[in-house]
């Protein structure tokens, strides 16, 4: 696996098991994560072995988010069976999609900030895999998905439960509080296709397991999530798609949230107000 990342001064990084090095060591003529996009879903990307200096170790690094600007936001609700039963809702037969702005993002660190309680009192976290786009491309077929993403995160997605019960019209405004999006520090690359299905996505709350399932429970796989809004509208590098929680957990301040996507990666951040 390969990994691109930014400092949280903005340096672009590329990665692997043993660290990390400047993107520009390895690709001089790339000055930027976003500019790497493609690279990473064509499979050029070049290796860390190919820099001149020996790479240094993600602990001794201080990471902001990945991408200085990531580009459409998408969510995908009610995308395990077993989510859905516990909120009683129905299983969709279409992805059920929603948008959030770029507000919501904070940094792979958080902190999450609770609204105001006169505006919510109850608000769940939930982890999830993120699709991250390499290429610009219109009516992909679900075989072609390798070819158009660059790579995954793992990320904490938040609802505003209380004012989402209030009325379902109101998605939009409980989905869209300032950092209700805590993406991971680190694109993860596959070198070569990876098989999704296997892996596993928990949602934690101080150390304690509250949600897991496996992405081959998802009623809408990643390729047919890309697949079907890319029938809808042009997609282009730097889209991400929140793919779906196998459960929310309802926090507090003092809490510390992690999501945790197998063979993809970890981010952890905690709650204030």
């Amino acid at each position: 696996m390969k990994y691109l990342a930014r400092t949280a001064t903005g340096n672009p990084l590329l990665g692997n098991e043993d660290g990390y090095v400047p993107l520009r060591s390895v690709e001089p003529d790339l000055d930027s994560v976003h500019e790497a996009l493609p690279r990473a879903a064509d499979g050029t990307l070049g290796d860390v072995a190919d820099a001149p200096a020996e790479p240094v170790p993600a602990a001794d690094l201080t990471f902001g988010a990945p991408l200085a600007d990531f580009g459409k936001l998408w969510g995908i609700g009610l995308n395990y069976a077993e989510h859905a039963g516990d909120l009683d809702e129905q299983r969709p037969e279409e992805p059920a999609s929603f948008m959030k702005p770029s507000t919501v993002l904070t940094g792979p660190s958080g902190p999450i900030r609770l609204p105001p309680t006169s505006q919510s009192e109850r608000v769940t976290a939930e982890a999830e895999l993120a699709v991250v786009m390499g290429r610009t491309c219109r009516n992909i077929d679900e075989n072609d998905f390798d070819d158009v993403v660059a790579g995954f995160l793992p990320v904490i997605d938040m609802t505003a439960e209380d004012v989402l019960q209030r009325n379902p019209r109101f998605l939009t405004r409980a989905k869209s509080y300032d950092t209700f999006l805590v993406p991971g520090a680190a694109l993860a690359v596959p070198e070569e296709p990876l098989d999704l299905t296997s892996l596993s996505v928990k949602t934690e709350v101080n150390g304690d397991i509250k949600a897991e399932n496996e992405i081959r429970n998802m009623l809408f796989p990643p390729a047919e999530i890309v697949s079907f809004h890319s029938d809808v509208m042009s997609l282009e590098p730097g889209d991400l798609f929140s793919t779906g929680t196998p459960g929310a957990a309802h926090i507090e301040p003092g809490d510390d949230v992690r999501a945790v996507v197998e063979d993809i990666g970890t981010v952890e951040a905690p709650v204030t107000r």
